[in-house]
């Protein structure tokens, strides 16, 4: 890259106002269960951009580093997602305490929630009080948060929701946020086809035929312009690796005041509190290896590592057939079900199949809410059981167990073995145990770790060596 086409580029990436701060139009991705902290969000604050620590059950760590065990002293369900929002506040405090010591007075400092995860609100409005006046904004999607701007507001900080159509973020807008305007610091267009962890595909649009963001985000921008929001960036997240790969965004009236969130790429950083298992799995990550999926217990689809955890998944979802109680039209083969072996009945065909799976040691059938069973070992029943027994309600609604954080406590449908325990295995990685056996969401340009000559010979690093290599275009 010569030296006139760099200072054309640096020319157009304008710093944009964030949270009430003029910053590098670079903003961290918060993603899930201490794959961020205040370590990681404290540095890219410090280098001028955006922080974002997970205020999804982070890590709490010892005073030399150390991640301390999540313990649990109660024995029920809900006593221990009691257990749980008090931990995830507690976390989430000394994750905000550390990124404002970090970041020096520099950039923004934002934390990042799920809208369905369990206690969500609570939470929020637990680190909020407890971090009064070290955090600058909050970011929130998976779900509709209309009541984001109104937490926001009590706590005088701005808010940054996250959604994947101008729709949703019209609908949003006409029932809560338009009483908010001055605290909405931007708006994040999550690309459902290209973010890593939780997507927002509607059931309108197909997994398997991508759009391009670019119609996406002038759609929104439109709307934002019509309702007076013609100075509040967006932030487009989801693909974005090199800037130079959309120079056509920048300064540019269709889009208007823009950055962009990096979620995948600080993974890879010294600040970076992933294992370092985890990192050297990023490396080896080939085209494709990112798999779009719909087995989160939350119901989104999201789009992790096709690794061995997944894969079996898949062999849950495809080892699945139809049922009947009673023998009807082609459900007439018997099968015993249960310890009980009482009788089900399937069709010929299925009941083929099933014999198969059986001599292959999928002799364990397990019934879904739909009406139909899966087939897995005794092993995996019994783990799948022992998970769902578990449960220490960390979503608002988990299909994985049946849980509900409010109201009656149960979703009124049984517990589905398709699934997984999200907590059990984010947990897991985070703490070091093997990638390939754990839920390892990840963006899906993550193959460029292995591509991009920034990171050839195993090349990993700072944040702010990241920054500023993110700011030359590439």
């Amino acid at each position: 890259m010569t030296a006139l086409a760099n200072a054309d580029f640096a020319r157009k990436l304008k710093p944009v106002i964030v949270s009430g701060k003029e910053v590098f139009p670079i903003i961290e991705g918060g993603k899930g269960i201490g794959a961020s902290n205040g370590f990681s969000a404290g540095a890219f604050a410090a280098a001028g951009a955006v922080g974002t620590f997970s205020g999804v059950n982070g890590l709490i760590y010892d005073e030399h580093g150390n991640a301390l065990p999540e313990e649990y002293h109660t024995t029920t369900r809900r006593d221990r997602h009691e257990e749980l929002v008090a931990h995830g506040i507690r976390a989430g405090i000394a994750h905000a305490k550390t990124a404002y010591e970090q970041s020096g007075g520099q950039g923004r400092i934002h934390m990042n929630v799920l809208w369905e995860m369990g206690g969500c609100e609570r939470v929020m409005e637990g680190v909020l009080e407890g971090a009064k006046g070290l955090v600058n904004g909050i970011t929130c999607g998976a779900g509709m948060p209309y009541r984001l701007s109104e937490i926001a507001a009590k706590h005088n900080v701005y808010y940054h929701p996250i959604i994947s159509s101008m729709r949703a973020f019209r609908a949003l807008w006409k029932r809560a946020y338009s009483k908010y305007t001055d605290l909405l610091g931007s708006v994040v267009y999550e690309d459902p086809w290209l973010a890593g962890g939780h997507n927002g595909l509607s059931n309108g649009e197909d997994p398997r035929r991508p759009e391009d963001p670019y119609p996406r985000v002038v759609e929104l921008r439109q709307f934002m312009n019509e309702v007076g929001l013609h100075h509040t960036p967006i932030v487009m997240a989801g693909g974005a690796w090199h800037l130079k790969d959309w120079e056509h965004w920048l300064d540019n009236p269709e889009i208007g005041p823009i950055a962009f969130q990096f979620g995948t790429r600080p993974l890879l950083t010294k600040e970076s509190p992933i294992p370092d298992k985890w990192k050297e799995r990023l490396m080896t990550l080939k085209k494709g290896d990112v798999f779009l999926n719909r087995f989160s217990p939350t119901g989104f689809y999201s789009s992790a590592v096709n690794n061995d955890f997944i894969q079996e998944l898949r062999g849950r979802n495809e080892r699945e057939v139809p049922f009947a109680t009673e023998p009807t039209g082609y459900m007439t083969e018997p099968y015993p079900f249960g310890p009980r072996k009482r009788p089900i009945y399937l069709t010929p065909d299925d009941k083929e199949k099933v014999d198969s799976w059986a001599s292959l040691g999928f002799s364990e059938a397990m019934k879904t809410p739909d009406e139909t069973v899966i087939f897995v070992t005794p092993q995996k029943a019994q783990q799948i059981h022992t998970d769902q027994v578990e449960c220490m309600g960390c979503l608002s609604h988990c299909r994985f167990s049946n849980w509900k954080d409010h109201d009656d406590y149960t979703t009124g449908k049984k517990a589905d073995p398709r699934s997984f325990c999200i907590q059990k295995t984010l947990q897991s990685i985070i703490r070091g145990d093997e990638p390939d056996d754990n839920l390892m969401f990840a963006g899906h340009n993550a193959y460029k770790f292995a591509e991009d000559p920034y990171y050839s010979n195993g090349f990993v690093p700072t944040v702010k060596e990241l920054v500023d290599r993110i700011l030359t275009g590439y």
